[in-house]
């Protein structure tokens, strides 16, 4: 018989990822949608159901985003939330290219009972500064606030800052909902060189200035 030689197994200490930030649509603001505009030299639209077109697009412009490989069987649980033409690209005229993109989604959660999402804000780097992602983003919200939704939020990361300060020129509301969240925000507010930082407390939605804390 072969000899069990003792196994000595390491203890590794496995940090989990830290949690998205968040954002809210202010509650003040619920009868007052963001402006919806375009660049002339694109077109926003909804998404077009069946176009093969569309979607091939959309996992082009998902993996020059960051977000990896997408497919038809990836994409599939967060096409059933999404509303109906709440799905919008930017789509550059000339060539056909679609160049940015964002959905509304109902996105019932714990912290946002009832809720509705803006998700998944993805753009082509060869169009920027054009203020696409403005336009995606701004028309996301507008559907949702003509949805009716009066819980309306956003998770995001802290090193995606271009998509940040597109949020917060829209006006969502950094929510302070972790014990970091507000260290976290503070730093995100000195590399964007704004010194307004506020957020939304998670317990009673007061605005919390930490600034000047």
């Amino acid at each position: 018989a072969g000899a069990i030689w003792p196994m000595t197994v390491s203890a590794q200490t496995v940090t989990p990822a830290p949690e998205q930030l968040r954002m809210i649509w202010p509650i003040e603001s619920l009868d007052a949608p963001p402006a919806v505009t375009i660049h002339p030299d694109y077109e926003l639209r909804p998404f077009r159901h069946g176009s093969a077109d569309d979607l091939n697009g959309w996992y082009r412009l998902m993996e020059l985003a960051g977000f990896g490989v997408w497919d038809e069987a990836r994409l599939a649980p967060i096409l059933a939330r999404i509303l109906p033409n709440g799905w919008f690209f930017a789509e550059h005229r000339e060539t056909g290219v679609l160049a940015a993109s964002a959905m509304a989604c109902h996105e019932p959660r714990p912290l946002h009972p009832f809720g509705g999402a803006l998700n998944w804000v993805c753009g082509d780097p060869a169009h920027r500064g054009r203020g696409l992602g403005m336009s995606v983003c701004a028309a996301v919200t507008a559907r949702l606030l003509a949805a009716g939704y009066e819980n309306i939020f956003l998770l995001t990361d802290d090193f995606r800052l271009p998509a940040i300060s597109i949020y917060l020129r829209l006006s969502y509301q950094p929510l302070l909902h972790a014990p970091d969240m507000a260290e976290r925000w503070r730093v995100v507010y000195e590399q964007l060189g704004r010194t307004d930082f506020a957020g939304k407390t998670e317990d009673d939605g007061r605005t919390t200035n930490e600034m000047d804390g």
